[in-house]
């Protein structure tokens, strides 16, 4: 099969995180290496690929971008369950969308897999004289919730494809026995993703993609 030589596993990876912290622009830097600080609110969700190599393992990275207003909510929650990795972001200018994190981990620890893995992302690190929320405190809100910790900037680039990366390095981790047993038979696993794929982007054909920078 063709695909067998695109990638060996795909990984869903879930963003979550008030409108406005830049969910968006940190997705599209790292897939498309672009930054557009226009923007208007993401509707419902969206997704990007990218194809990583970790470990020797061909990773596609299916990363869903979703809404973070509380009238879409409804919506993103379908989309815990499927995740194998959440990403958390706040914008370090705006202290409120730190103090909601503890709403969306609950969220996740409701909705979400067991083993799904997380990370914690202080976004708009490049707005230094803007900043409400200390890298200290990121980091000690991490540690609380066991989580590994960037500040990124998709304004300047700034840690973008090392947070998404290590986001993907813990999900393989976490699965790799699996990950193991899926390359003993990676035809019929890259077909069952085939269908996926053409499945999750039938689910998205309606929504919009924007940038909530």
């Amino acid at each position: 099969m063709v695909m067998a030589k695109q990638y060996d596993v795909l990984f869903r990876l879930l963003m979550l995180g008030d409108s406005g912290v830049g969910k968006t622009c940190m997705l599209r830097r790292f897939t498309e290496s672009e930054f557009d600080p226009s923007h208007i609110s993401t509707i419902g969700v969206d997704f990007k690929m990218k194809t990583l190599e970790i470990d020797g393992v061909k990773v596609r990275v299916q990363i869903w971008d979703t809404a973070g207003q509380e009238r879409y909510q409804t919506i993103t929650k379908q989309y815990y369950r499927r995740a194998q990795g959440i990403i958390f972001v706040y914008d370090i200018t705006n202290r409120p969308s730190f103090q909601h994190l503890a709403k969306w981990a609950s969220d996740v620890d409701e909705f979400a897999p067991n083993m799904v893995q997380r990370i914690l992302v202080g976004n708009k690190s490049d707005e230094e004289l803007r900043r409400q929320v200390t890298t200290e405190q990121g980091s000690k809100l991490a540690e609380a919730y066991g989580m590994e910790f960037f500040e990124t900037s998709a304004a300047t680039s700034n840690n973008i494809s090392e947070s998404f990366t290590r986001a993907a390095e813990l999900v393989l981790q976490a699965h790799k026995r699996d990950v193991d047993n899926l390359l003993g038979s990676l035809d019929d696993y890259l077909e069952k993703v085939g269908l996926d794929d053409e499945k999750s982007r039938q689910d998205v054909d309606n929504s919009q993609r924007t940038c909530a920078c």
